[in-house]
This record gives C-alpha cells, sequence and structure tokens, in this order.
C-alpha cells in the first residue's frame, strides 16, 4: 500500500537514505531541510516526485508553519522524526520540542516513528532546570530518554496510532563520524518497515527497536507517572496539549 510519510531531517544522513528508499519503494514522501540552502541538496528527491517543507526546528513558530503547511496537504500516514542534533544550543529544541509539537498539531498520521539512541540510557527522568528554549547546552542522552518516553506516552494515550521509537545505531553520518561502527543501510531500515509495513510485528506500538528487534529501554521510559509529568511540562512550555 503506498503511504503519505514526512521524513524530518532529510536534507541528509540517515533522513535522507530512508526518504530515498521509501520514494524508489513507491511511496508518497515528504521531506524537510532547516533552510532553502539545505533544501537545496533535496533537489535529486523533489525531481524524483518527493514534497518539499522548509523549516528550522529550533523556531517553534517554524514548526508551527509546517504543521499547518502540512495540515493543508493531502493527509499524512506516518511520520519519521528523525531530525536531530549532537550537541548544542539546539538539542532540547530540535530533539524533543519539535516532535512534540509536531505530534499535537498534526492531524492524521496513524504511524509515528521516534529517533532514539543508545544514548537515552545515560538520560536523566529529571525535568527540573531543563533548558527547553536552548539558552544553553541542552544533554543529548536526556532529549533522547525525553523521546523515547514520548514515544511511548503516546502509545499509551494513543489507542489507533502506532507509536515507536527507533535506535538507528552508531552510523556513519556527519553526527556519526566517519569511523563509526553500525551500518547505515541496517540503520535506516527499521524506521522505514515501521512507517510503512504490513507484517504483523510492524504494526505493533509502544516499543523501543534496533534493527528490527524489541529491546527494554531506560526504565522511565514506560514510568507512566514519568510520561505524564513530561508531558505537562511540554505542554505548559509550548502551550499545546498533545
Amino acid at each position: 500500500m503506498v503511504s503519505r510519510i514526512l521524513v524530518t531531517g532529510s536534507a541528509d544522513g540517515l533522513g535522507r537514505a530512508a526518504a530515498a528508499s521509501l520514494l524508489s519503494a513507491g511511496h508518497d514522501v515528504v521531506v524537510h531541510a532547516r533552510n532553502r540552502e539545505r533544501a537545496a541538496g533535496l533537489d535529486a528527491l523533489v525531481t524524483r516526485g518527493a514534497h518539499l517543507v522548509v523549516g528550522d526546528f529550533t523556531d517553534r513558530d517554524a514548526v508551527r508553519r509546517i504543521a499547518a503547511e502540512l495540515n493543508d496537504a493531502k493527509p499524512l500516514d506516518a511520520v519519521i522524526h528523525n531530525a536531530g542534533v549532537w550537541s548544542g544550543p539546539a538539542v532540547m529544541p530540535v530533539n524533543i520540542i519539535a516532535p512534540y509539537l509536531l505530534t499535537a498539531l498534526l492531524r492524521g498520521p496513524r504511524r509515528l516513528v521516534y529517533l532514539s539512541s543508545g544514548s537515552h540510557f545515560g538520560g536523566r527522568p529529571a525535568l527540573a532546570g531543563v533548558d527547553w528554549r536552548g539558552e544553553s547546552a541542552g544533554s543529548y542522552s536526556d532529549s533522547k530518554l525525553f523521546v523515547t518516553t514520548l514515544a511511548a506516552a503516546v502509545a499509551r494515550l494513543r489507542p489507533g496510532v502506532l507509536s515507536n521509537a527507533v535506535d538507528p545505531g552508531w552510523v556513519p553520518t556527519k553526527m556519526g563520524g566517519p569511523h563509526a561502527p553500525d551500518d547505515l543501510e541496517l540503520g535506516r531500515q527499521t524506521q522505514e518497515w515501521l512507517a510503512s509495513s504490513d507484517e504483523p510485528q510492524a504494526l505493533t506500538t509502544g516499543g523501543y527497536w534496533y534493527h528490527r528487534q524489541r529491546q527494554q529501554p531506560h526504565r522511565a521510559v514506560h514510568d507512566e507517572a514519568f510520561q505524564d509529568n513530561l508531558l505537562r511540562t511540554l505542554t505548559e512550555e509550548v502551550g499545546t496539549v498533545l
């Protein structure tokens, strides 16, 4: 079945690889870049039929504009929340605020895939003092724990939606570096599979996946009290209820 799938952060790395593969498989793909300069690198995919949205995920208004643009277009079937940064002030805005806002604002997607990381095991399940606005450098590990918890919370609260988190491994992208030990092809496949496959395992929800194998995440991820606290904090921060 052909699906309409948004892949955020698809100008390079895992996002671009996933978008290109989904496009080759015949899906209706929406690619995303943070600015027009980065978007120029997606011309090859756009020429092949991909649709393009542009907006900087450090800017909450830009995230809202993207959501409004997508809500006015053909409904999405799935979203791969791939965009992410490793360090610097953008960590929390890009890695957790933007996925939360898109999840809250986009109408229609029945499959949501959030890019996690093995680094989430080093995250702290503590919300006090977190710099959600990116005015200082935040912890990558914390951000990945938060987004993995968001995936589990959505799975619990939206029973009609398939919501999963994926650890793609430490792969040789611009973020991972040229000597990263994991395989880039394997790194992109699980999120594509969860976003588009009709295989029984891909139609499950609430999972944390590594190379199509369901794993046990950080114990805080399925703590409903922590999930609720995270959602409450994010709601207060951005003024939008999930």
